[in-house]
Formats: C-alpha cells, structure tokens, sequence
C-alpha cells in the first residue's frame, strides 16, 4: 500500500521577497533542496517541501475566499514559537491576532497547550508557527 501524506506545495510569490522565505525557514531548520534567482524550496523532517516560485502576478489572494487560509508550521516547543516571534520583530513583520498567545480551545487535552504566532509573509500569506504539546513553563 503508497504511503499517503501530502508531498510538497508550490507558492507563487513575489521574486524579491524570496530572502524573507530562506530566512524563515532556515530559522525554522527546514533543509533547502532547491534555490536560484527565482525560486526557494525547502523540507521537513518528515519529507514535505514547499517550493516558493518568484513569478507571481499582481493578482491578490483573499483568504476568506475559496483556497488555502494559512500554512501552519510544527514547532518542537514553545521556545522555538518565541524564537520565531524574535526573528519576526528583527524583521518589522507584525504579528496578527493578538499572537503569540495560548490556545486553550484548540489543545487536546487539560495538561497540553496550542502556542501559536501568526503572521503574513511578504507577500500576504498566513503563516502560523504553533506548538502542540505539553505545556512548558516559559
């Protein structure tokens, strides 16, 4: 039997934002693949990539509408949510929803937390960086 889980994404952005993205996630520890003066593209652990395309048009993307809302990353702990926060204020990208907060309603269970930062890229892309797990002190 395959093996189903999902295999990569391609995200159509802006050719000058492409630094923002290798920045990122190479903060996040995702391990390059693929990158010239037009594209990024990363992996994780567990084998996804992501490929940043800068060839963008002018066309805007509304995350209310029909599509993807947000890409949510894993993170290993809540310092490294605040870590994220940190690379987010170095950078002058403002943090949305009043994060990085704790989500109470979206733990499984009394003694987890869901930690979470959200932020746009750039390019206006919803990025989350969220902690699943035991709640840690700090």
């Amino acid at each position: 039997m395959s093996k189903r889980t999902l295999s990569h994404l391609q995200i159509n952005v802006s050719a000058d934002n492409l630094p923002f993205y290798r920045d990122l996630f190479t903060l996040l520890n995702w391990q390059p693949i693929y990158a010239d003066e037009s594209m990024e593209s990363f992996r994780s652990d567990d084998g996804l990539s992501l490929w940043f395309l800068g060839a963008a048009n002018d066309s805007t993307n509304d995350r209310d509408g029909a599509g993807v809302n947000h890409i949510a990353l894993a993170a290993g702990s809540q310092a490294e949510v605040d870590a994220t926060v940190r690379h987010l204020e170095a950078k002058g990208v403002e943090r949305l929803f009043d994060t990085p907060c704790h989500r109470p309603d979206f733990a499984q269970n009394d003694g987890d937390t869901y930690y979470q930062v959200m932020f746009e890229s750039p390019d206006g892309i919803l990025l989350e960086h969220v902690y699943i797990g035991p709640k840690q002190e700090g």
